[in-house]
């Protein structure tokens, strides 16, 4: 039979957040792959784990996931780690859990600390609909792109950042979003755990008199939906009704759509929409 890839969610600062089902499988595992084993030795020998570890890390994901998966069907136990966290969450392990997808391998997840999830709890930010972006990309046009996305998005946003890019970051996050609420998480659970609410304005200020330190996480609003719909009334209140229904028959919406969407915009009913067009 094969065996079974066991993705465990390892402490993100304080030890003792490790569950007693990750212990069990990190001890009973034929292998554990590491994103950097210099790192995860620390963890092991906190615990007198003496598992094998392997690294599997960022720029060896495809090929060691080829590797891992002959064991795997060999019949062997391997346990995925990162170097702190939930694998696969903003981490080359969601390759070795597709490639295992694929290839018919059972995987598992023992859940455990998220740094997303503690700094959502943490931020004072709506937690009912959030919306999670991670570390933003090297491009530049691919980071354009993506700021552009989550300059409408009304969810909760949650981005990942080091220490040396934070101030770029709240810069590009300033100029893309405008002014929003932000709460700055830095070193979760560990001893200098620091939780700071306040603005894209305010943080940038903080940081011009500060030097980030640690890692962090950064939580901010959404777009807010009365900001979204003034907005989008700005962009038809001058136009008439025909001239608003071509707004969005330009949009891609069919004839029927459109009308639907400028009668909601209006507030009134559909056929009033379709009366004024018969009399146009």
């Amino acid at each position: 039979m094969a065996g079974t890839l066991f993705l465990c969610a390892t402490p993100i600062g304080n030890l003792q957040d490790m569950t007693p089902r990750v212990l069990e499988a990190l001890q009973n595992a034929d292998l554990i792959a590491a994103e950097d084993t210099r790192n995860s030795i620390k963890l092991l020998n906190y615990f007198e784990i003496h598992t094998p570890m392997t690294s599997y890390h960022e720029y060896n994901k495809v090929e060691k996931a080829y590797t891992l998966i002959e064991q795997l069907k060999g019949g062997k136990n391997v346990a995925l780690i990162t170097d702190a966290g939930t694998p696969a969450i903003s981490d080359p392990g969601e390759v070795l859990v597709r490639m295992c997808q694929e290839a018919g391998i059972r995987v598992t997840s023992l859940p455990g600390p998220a740094a997303c999830i503690t700094a959502l709890t943490l931020s004072g930010l709506s937690t009912r609909r959030f919306c999670f972006e991670g570390f933003l990309p090297a491009d530049k046009k691919e980071k354009a792109e993506i700021l552009e996305e989550c300059r409408e998005e009304s969810r909760t946003l949650i981005f990942y950042e080091a220490p040396h890019h934070l101030k770029r970051t709240l810069q590009e996050l300033y100029v893309a979003l405008g002014e929003r609420k932000l709460t700055l998480c830095r070193e979760l659970t560990k001893k200098f755990e620091t939780v700071m609410p306040t603005t894209l304005e305010g943080a940038i200020a903080f940081y011009e008199e500060n030097e980030p330190r640690g890692e962090y996480v950064l939580v901010i609003e959404g777009k807010s939906r009365a900001e979204k719909k003034a907005e989008r009334q700005a962009s038809w209140s001058e136009l008439s009704i025909a001239e608003h229904v071509r707004m969005y028959e330009e949009q891609g919406l069919d004839r029927k759509s459109a009308m639907k969407q400028a009668a909601k915009d209006r507030g009134v009913a559909r056929r009033d929409i379709y009366q004024s067009l018969l009399e146009e």
